[in-house]
C-alpha cells in the first residue's frame, strides 16, 4: 500500500507520528465505452450549452447557481482566499462511548501506521480505546479539507474513520411511520423466534459478490473462445490539439470557399476587346473553310492573325496610357475592315 497522508495523532501531551493508508478498495469490474466497429475508446468533450463550442480546461471556472436562478462564479483568487486547513495534526477532541456513534455517519476508512519510534504510544492508545470501549472524536484536514472523524480499533490497527457532518444525514420523513400499528404478543413472539433460529456469528468471508464473479467468468470464457482482440493504440491527444485541428479545418473550408467564389467571378466577367474579336472571327466557321480561292483563304488567315495580335497589343498598351489605347483601337478598326473586305471577296463553296 502507498501512504496518502502523514502526520501525528495528538491527545493530551502524547503525540503519535503516523502514516495514513486507504483501508478499502473497489473490485468492481470496470467497463470502458468503445466503438463497436474498431474498439476505439470514446472521448468526451466539454461543450458549452449556450454557445455550443468546445471549452478548454483553462477557460472553465467554478460556478454556483443560487435558488433564485442567479449564477456566481469563483476564480482562483477567490478560492485561494478561503480558509484551508493544511495542518498535519489529528487532534483528539473527546472520547465517546462506541454505542453512541450512529454508523450512518461513517464515510471512508483509513489505516494508521505508526512510525518506528512511535510503536509504544500507538499501542498505548489502541489498548486504551479497547479497554474503555470508546472512540476518539477528532478533526483532521485531508486533501486541504477539514472533516470530523473517529479513531477506532480494528484488530491491532487503529482506523481513522471519516464522518459526514450532521446536516448531511437526512431524516426519514415518512408519514406512514407515524401511524399506530397494533402488534399482538403472539406475532411478536413468532417473529423473535424466527430471528433466533436464523441467528449466526457474522463472518464477512462467507459472502461473495456473485455478480462480479459472473462477470469475470463471462470475460474469461470469451477470452478462451477467441473473442478477445488486441486493444487499439490510440494517439495521445489533448484539447489544444483538437482545437488546432478544428481551426485548421475551418481555415481550409474558408480557403476552399474563397477559391470557389473567385472561380465564379472569373467565369461571369464580361469579355475583353480581344475576346470579342476572337468571337467574331470564329462566329461563322463556314467563312473560314468554305473558300474555293486558296489565295483569298491565305489572306484571310493572315489578316486574322494580325488582327488578334493587334487586339492583344491594344489590350496591353491600353493599361499603360490613353494614347496607346487610341492607337490600339485604330489598329483594331483597320484590321476588322480588312478582314471584312477579304471575307466579302471570298466566294462561298456551293454544294
Amino acid at each position: 500500500m502507498r501512504a496518502i497522508w502523514s502526520g501525528a495523532v495528538s491527545f493530551g501531551l502524547v503525540s503519535v507520528p503516523i502514516k495514513v493508508y486507504s483501508a478499502t478498495t473497489n473490485h468492481d469490474v470496470r467497463f470502458h465505452q468503445v466503438h463497436e466497429a474498431d474498439g476505439g475508446r470514446i472521448r468526451y468533450k466539454r461543450t458549452c450549452q449556450v454557445c455550443d463550442e468546445v471549452v478548454e480546461y483553462a477557460d472553465i471556472a467554478k460556478g454556483y447557481e443560487t435558488p433564485e436562478g442567479e449564477l456566481i462564479t469563483l476564480d482562483e483568487n477567490d478560492l485561494n482566499s478561503l480558509p484551508v486547513a493544511t495542518g498535519h495534526e489529528i487532534d483528539v477532541i473527546e472520547f465517546v462511548p462506541a454505542d453512541q456513534i450512529d454508523p450512518l455517519l461513517f464515510d471512508k476508512s483509513y489505516f494508521l501506521e505508526p512510525e518506528t519510534k512511535a510503536a509504544k504510544p500507538y499501542a498505548l492508545l489502541r489498548e486504551a480505546l479497547t479497554e474503555t470501549d470508546r472512540m476518539a472524536v477528532v478533526k483532521v484536514a485531508l486533501r486541504q479539507r477539514e472533516t470530523i472523524a473517529l479513531l477506532r480499533v480494528r484488530g491491532k490497527a487503529i482506523v481513522l474513520q471519516t464522518m459526514l457532518w450532521p446536516d448531511e444525514v437526512r431524516e426519514p420523513e415518512f408519514d406512514i411511520l407515524e401511524t399506530d400499528v397494533e402488534l399482538r404478543p403472539q406475532e411478536l413472539q413468532m417473529a423473535s423466534s424466527l430471528v433466533e433460529s436464523m441467528g449466526a456469528d457474522f463472518d464477512p468471508a462467507d459472502f461473495h459478490d456473485d455478480y462480479r464473479d459472473a462477470v469475470v467468468e463471462l470475460i474469461e470464457s470469451k477470452k478462451e473462445h477467441g473473442d478477445a482482440r488486441p486493444a487499439p493504440a490510440a494517439e495521445k491527444r489533448d484539447d489544444s490539439a483538437d482545437s488546432m485541428s478544428d481551426l485548421l479545418s475551418a481555415l481550409q473550408a474558408s480557403v476552399d470557399a474563397a477559391r470557389g467564389s473567385t472561380s465564379k467571378s472569373t467565369s461571369s466577367k464580361p469579355k475583353t476587346g480581344s475576346e470579342d474579336d476572337q468571337a467574331d472571327d470564329t462566329a461563322d466557321p463556314k467563312d473560314d473553310t468554305g473558300s474555293d480561292s486558296g489565295d483569298d483563304g491565305k489572306k484571310t488567315t493572315t489578316t486574322r492573325r494580325r488582327s488578334t495580335a493587334s487586339s492583344s497589343g491594344s489590350g496591353t498598351t491600353r493599361s499603360r496610357s490613353k494614347k496607346s489605347d487610341d492607337t490600339g483601337a485604330d489598329d483594331k478598326v483597320e484590321s476588322d475592315a480588312k478582314t471584312t473586305t477579304t471575307r466579302k471577296r471570298a466566294p462561298r463553296k456551293t454544294a
